[in-house]
C-alpha cells in the first residue's frame, strides 16, 4: 500500500485530541479545583483514575474488538472520546466529571492499541518508524498547542469551554476518519482466533523478552515523568513565580521544543534508535533533576524546555520498538505496551499526589530524574529492543515475519 498522507494527517489530529484532553487538567488544576470545590491534589486524581481504567480495560477490549474492521474501530474510539468530552464539559460536580473521563478511558486503550498497526499498514515498506513519527507529531502538537492554548482558553472562558472545544474537535476527526481511511479488515490470523485466544496471546506476549523489557522501560520512565509533570503548574509557580499567562507560555515552549525534537529525530527512528533514545533519556534525567532546587526564573525555564524537548520525542521510539520486536503479534504487543504506559501515567500521578499532599512537592523532580536514569540503564542493557543500528535487511525480515 502506498503512503496515505491524508489518513496519516487525520490520525495525527486524533492523537492530538486524545493527548490534549487526557493531560488538560494539568494546566487547569486551579480552575477545576476552584469551580468544583475540590483540592488540586484531587484534580490530579483525574489522571490517575483515567490511567487505571485504561490499563485495566485495554487488553480485554482489544481482544473483544479484534474482528472489527480497523478503520471502523478507530473511528468508534474517537467517537466515544467526543461524547465523553461533551459530557465532561457540562459535568455539574467532580464525580460526574470523573465518570465522563472514565468512559473516555475505556476507548483510550483500544485507540492506542490499534493505531500503531494501522500506521504500519498505511506506511510505505521500511518506513513504519518514520510514519509513526509523523503521526505522533499530533502528540507533540498537543503539548505545543493543545495544553497551553487549552489552558489559556480555560483561564479566559472557564475550563468547561476548553473541554468543549476538544469535544467538537473529536467529532470532526470522526467524520474525517470515515472519509479518508481505506478499508482495513482484520488480518486472517486475527479472524481465525477467538476472543479467548487473543486474551491468551496478549498475556503470553509478555514472555517475549524484548516486549517485557520495553514495558519495564516504559513504565519506569513514565511513572517518574508524570509524578512531576502532573504538578508542573505548582512546581514552576514555586520555582519561577509563573502562573496564568506565564504558565501558558512555558507550556507552549515546553511543547514547541518537543515538536522540534520530534521532527529532528523522526527520520532516524528506523535507523539508529538505540543511540538516540539513550541521549534523550539522559537529557530528561539531567534537565528534570535541575528543577529540584529553587533556581529562579531563567534556569527553571531552560530546564523545563529541555525536559519537554527530550521526553516528547521518546514515545515515538517506544511505539516503533513495540511494532519491531513483535511483528507477528502487533496488536497484542501494542495492547500490553499501552497498559504499561497507562500504568506509568496512573502510577506517576498517584505518586505525585501522595508527595504533594504530604507537602513534598520539591521531591518530585528528583524522583523523575531517578526513574529516568533507571530506564536509561535498562535501555543500555537491552540492545535487542533498541539496537544501535538497523539495516534495510533487518527491516525486511521484520516485515516478512509480520506477513506470515
Amino acid at each position: 500500500m502506498k503512503f496515505n498522507r491524508p489518513a496519516m494527517l487525520v490520525l495525527s489530529a486524533s492523537t492530538f485530541c486524545y493527548v490534549t484532553a487526557e493531560t488538560l487538567p494539568v494546566g487547569l488544576l486551579p480552575e477545576i479545583s476552584a469551580d468544583l470545590d475540590v483540592t488540586e491534589a484531587q484534580v490530579g486524581f483525574l489522571l490517575t483514575s483515567y490511567a487505571v481504567v485504561a490499563a485495566l480495560s485495554t487488553i480485554p477490549l482489544t481482544a473483544l474488538t479484534m474482528r472489527v474492521p480497523r478503520h471502523i474501530l478507530i473511528a468508534v474510539t474517537v467517537a466515544v472520546f467526543a461524547v465523553s468530552q461533551g459530557a465532561a464539559a457540562i459535568a455539574p460536580n467532580f464525580p460526574v466529571l470523573t465518570l465522563s473521563r472514565l468512559v473516555c478511558a475505556l476507548a483510550h486503550g483500544v485507540f492506542w492499541s490499534v493505531i500503531g498497526p494501522i500506521i504500519v499498514r498505511l506506511a510505505s515498506p521500511g518506513q513504519a518508524g518514520r510514519a509513526t513519527a509523523q503521526v505522533f507529531i499530533g502528540n507533540s502538537l498537543a503539548i505545543v498547542l493543545g495544553v497551553p492554548l487549552g489552558t489559556a482558553l480555560g483561564q479566559a472562558l472557564g475550563w468547561r469551554a476548553a473541554v468543549a472545544v476538544f469535544a467538537v474537535g473529536g467529532a470532526i476527526c470522526v467524520a474525517l476518519l470515515l472519509a479518508v481511511l481505506p478499508e482495513l479488515q482484520p488480518l486472517p490470523r486475527d479472524l481465525e482466533a477467538g476472543t479467548g485466544a487473543q486474551l491468551r496471546d496478549a498475556v503470553r506476549i509478555l514472555r517475549n523478552g524484548p516486549v517485557a523489557r520495553l514495558c519495564v522501560i516504559t513504565t519506569v520512565l513514565v511513572v517518574g515523568h508524570f509524578a512531576a509533570y502532573t504538578y508542573i503548574a505548582p512546581l514552576v509557580r514555586r520555582d519561577a513565580g509563573l502562573d496564568g499567562a506565564g504558565l501558558s507560555a512555558l507550556l507552549l515552549g515546553y511543547g514547541a521544543v518537543g515538536l522540534l525534537a520530534n521532527f529532528l529525530v523522526g527520520r532516524f527512528v528506523d535507523r539508529r534508535p538505540g543511540t538516540l533514545v539513550i541521549g534523550l533519556m539522559v537529557t530528561v534525567t539531567v534537565s528534570v533533576a535541575l528543577l529540584a532546587p529553587v533556581l529562579g526564573l531563567v534556569p527553571t525555564v531552560v530546564a523545563a524546555l529541555l525536559w519537554g524537548g527530550a521526553f516528547t520525542a521518546i514515545p515515538v521510539f517506544l511505539a516503533a520498538a513495540v511494532l519491531r520486536v513483535a511483528p507477528r503479534a502487533r496488536d497484542a504487543a501494542s495492547a500490553v505496551y499501552v497498559v504499561a504506559f497507562q500504568i506509568g501515567i496512573g502510577g506517576g500521578a498517584f505518586v505525585g499526589e501522595q508527595f504533594v499532599s504530604a507537602g513534598h512537592l520539591g521531591v518530585l523532580p528528583l524522583l523523575a530524574a531517578g526513574m529516568a536514569l533507571l530506564a536509561t540503564i535498562v535501555v543500555v542493557l537491552s540492545p535487542a529492543v533498541f539496537p544501535a543500528r538497523i539495516s534495510k535487511e533487518d527491516h525486511d525480515r521484520v516485515e516478512a515475519a509480520a506477513l506470515h
